[in-house]
């Protein structure tokens, strides 16, 4: 599958390269989670190491998130939170929320290496406080750490062995700054020099279709970079580009919130396919539709333009919200009575409040008689305890009856829907990108939004794992490179 036609990005023959301006044993295209972490690595393993970042500072996605990441396997905070956890149990887990498609060694190499990855992270700078966050919420907003951040408790992921494994910077707010900083410091300590303001445009492919470098821009004057032992791409999703979103994820178009940055435009994805590497899973992304916090709103129901329930509200996000798009055709409203509601994280706004159901259902233009049946039907069954339809856990089960009533507006267009891309080049957990034959495709690495990761569909997805796995395998990848033999056939400077 090619993942554009765009002509500017097509690779550039190494004889068109009449002189290299800079040469180094391994280029990483952004300097993102990815990126970073990978310049970290190959550096350590003793390669000389340029990062190419299109901002005048590195970051990208991840220093504008909550900061999440997805550990887990008995962490030394696991631990002094009073939570049991072990391989087996994440793997369980993890298998799940990676999703169908996943590839089984991304996921296994993840789960048992998981306290080690945490580790690197301490060792980084990183601080964790030995606090758990008793509440569901998309983030902790204080300086807890330790958060459940899926569907770990939900149906119909909560047979795997639970635990949480959302672990934050100590940090009040959103932490995805903290991380980013402590990644910038390590690779420049590591000895990588940076490039900022570089917009990498084009691969260098040799005669053999070897790809050994990179050309650019920087404030708009060329740069030709060689790559003696290999490029790694690391340059984000595609959010951003709305053409290729309706190309291969149009349901993401329907997003009003970008989960990214401007740089996520599909660059790096494009540049892959132009040398042969695949693009996969391109039709996947994550929707988030965040109606909790306050978590007493998941003791309403979400229902349809018919009035019908079509989802177990006490999910995460991702599942709900990729229900409200793909179930409900982008028309939900989440109804509440005056014991439960309270504002928003994402801001909702009330559809309408009445002091029946009978008026809420006229006022919301729902089929005469589908609200109340609904919640007549929903009512009964939790004053028993029960949710037989769609097993939301007996936590969240109350009858719906302290008048008046409301409904939050989920509508598509009516509210906020975050969203990211999931899709990107096929590659080996290790990094090298794969060709639609399933073979390498000489001196081309992959990692982060560039890649397809460990986590493929949304609608399983846990907080963290986006960070984890583009930092993990950014450092395998990064390793990888740097024990790659350097090619005999580039052209000398």
């Amino acid at each position: 599958m090619s993942a554009s036609d765009n002509p500017s990005t097509l690779p550039l023959p190494v004889s068109e390269v009449s002189h290299w301006d800079r040469s180094h044993d391994v280029v990483v295209v952004g300097h993102g989670a990815a990126g970073g972490a990978a310049a970290i690595e190959a550096c350590r393993a003793g390669a000389d190491v340029v990062v190419l970042e299109r901002m005048s500072r590195g970051g990208g996605a991840t220093a504008l998130s909550t900061g999440l990441v997805y550990f887990g396997g008995g962490t030394e905070i696991q631990k002094a939170c009073g939570f049991e956890d072990s391989v087996e149990a994440m793997l369980a887990y993890v298998e799940k929320a990676a999703g169908d498609q996943a590839d089984p060694e991304r996921v296994r190499l993840y789960c048992e290496n998981s306290v080690e990855h945490f580790e690197w992270f301490r060792a980084l700078g990183v601080e964790f406080s030995p606090q758990f966050h008793d509440h569901k919420v998309t983030h902790p907003i204080t300086d807890d750490s330790l958060v459940y951040t899926g569907n770990e408790l939900a149906w119909p992921h909560a047979e795997a062995q639970p635990a949480p494994r959302g672990h934050k910077p100590a940090q009040v707010g959103e932490a995805g700054g903290v991380l980013m900083e402590a990644i910038l410091r390590g690779s420049e300590e590591a000895g990588a020099a940076v490039v900022n303001d570089c917009m990498v445009e084009r691969l260098v492919v040799d005669a053999a279709g070897r790809v050994v470098g990179v050309c650019g821009r920087v404030f708009g004057e060329p740069l030709r970079v060689r790559a003696r032992r290999g490029v790694l791409l690391a340059a984000g999703g595609f959010i951003a580009n709305k053409e290729m979103l309706a190309r291969h994820a149009p349901d993401l178009l329907h997003c009003n919130y970008e989960v990214g940055t401007a740089s996520d435009d599909g660059r790096g994805i494009q540049m892959g396919t132009g040398v042969g590497a695949e693009a996969v899973n391109m039709s996947e992304g994550l929707f988030i539709n965040s109606y909790y916090p306050p978590e007493s709103h998941l003791k309403g129901i979400l229902v349809d333009a018919n009035g019908q329930r079509f989802v177990n509200e006490d999910a995460y996000v991702g599942r709900t919200s990729d229900a409200m798009i793909r179930k409900a055709d982008g028309i939900a409203f989440l109804i509440v009575d005056d014991e439960i509601y309270g504002p928003t994280q994402a801001l909702h706004k009330l559809a309408a409040v009445e002091e029946t159901i009978e008026e809420l259902e006229r006022a919301l233009d729902v089929p005469a008689g589908a609200l109340v049946r609904t919640v007549e039907l929903y009512n009964r069954d939790a004053s028993r305890g029960e949710d037989p339809y769609f097993h939301k856990a007996a936590k969240w089960l109350r009858p719906l009856s302290a008048v008046p009533f409301a409904a939050l507006d989920c509508r598509v267009g009516r509210s906020i829907y975050g969203g990211m891309t999931l899709g990107g080049l096929a590659a080996r957990a290790t990094g090298e990108a794969l060709g639609s034959d399933g073979k390498p495709i000489p001196g081309l690495y992959v990692a982060g939004r560039n890649a397809a990761g460990l986590c493929r569909q949304g609608r399983t997805y846990a907080s963290g794992l986006s960070i984890g796995d583009a930092t993990y395998f950014g450092r395998l990848a990064g390793r990888q490179i740097a024990s790659a033999l350097p090619s005999e056939q580039l052209p000398s400077r």
